[in-house]
């Protein structure tokens, strides 16, 4: 991230309850509204107005999201098993309450999304990255991406994301993290297992497939419970 840009958001993050607690603003007719919407506009310049995403590849879209989901990974940043040291800064010192309440703001926002980028890869890679998520590789182990995110890739209730909406090289990043144990979830930790029966070909044909998808009109992630989970796999990663 620039340093711009972490400045910004930075004093957005800090500005609405500072200026909440001072009185001559309290008595002002113009004051910045202390409400989360106020001060999750921080999380703007990096993941879109209301969570929508950007055009910045690293940085996910974070709208319709499950709140479980959302939660663990602001957890995770907080508490420094996922490391990107803006994120863990940023929520080192916020309470489990308010990190809450974030997720619950994000995962109920609705915004239009980006349009796909038009993919640089062939129709061949396309084509194994489009088996992978739809079928999977039964001869390496590896269960289809549908089968745990859900026939349209919006995810599932409390906490499989969605994978729609997102660049190549951010899901590409996502599953070397996996791969290599950089990112972990609770145990069964059933990314890594995934992750690990990928080869980095099939890595970059998934990354590309998903990201050349639009976001469904609803991308509401499905109830609790409406797909069977392969490997064992609890609703609830990490």
């Amino acid at each position: 991230m620039n340093a711009a840009r972490w400045l910004a958001c930075l004093v957005l993050w800090l500005s609405a309850p500072m200026l909440a607690g001072r009185p001559d603003v309290a008595r002002g007719a113009e004051h910045a509204p202390d409400s989360i919407a106020a001060r999750l506009q921080a999380c703007a310049p990096c993941h879109g107005n209301q969570g929508q995403g950007t055009n910045d590849d690293y940085f996910p879209r974070l709208a319709g999201k499950p709140a479980g989901y959302l939660f663990n990974q602001l957890l995770a940043f907080k508490q420094g098993r996922r490391r990107y040291p803006p994120m863990n800064y940023l929520l080192e010192y916020q309470s489990d309450d308010y990190l809450q309440a974030m997720a619950a703001y994000f995962t109920a926002e609705r915004p239009p999304s980006l349009p796909p980028r038009v993919t640089t890869v062939s129709e061949v890679v396309l084509a194994r990255g489009k088996t992978l998520v739809a079928d999977g590789d039964p001869a390496h182990g590896v269960p289809p991406c549908s089968g745990c995110h859900g026939p349209k890739l919006t995810g599932m209730q409390p906490a499989i994301p969605g994978l729609v909406g997102l660049h190549a090289s951010y899901i590409s990043a996502q599953l070397g993290a996996f791969r290599y144990g950089t990112r972990t979830a609770i145990e069964p930790d059933c990314m890594q297992i995934v992750a690990a029966g990928l080869t980095e070909s099939d890595v970059t044909a998934v990354a590309a497939y998903l990201a050349s998808l639009a976001v469904p009109t609803d991308p509401s992630p499905l109830p609790k419970g409406s797909l069977p989970m392969p490997l064992e796999c609890g609703s609830e990663p990490n």
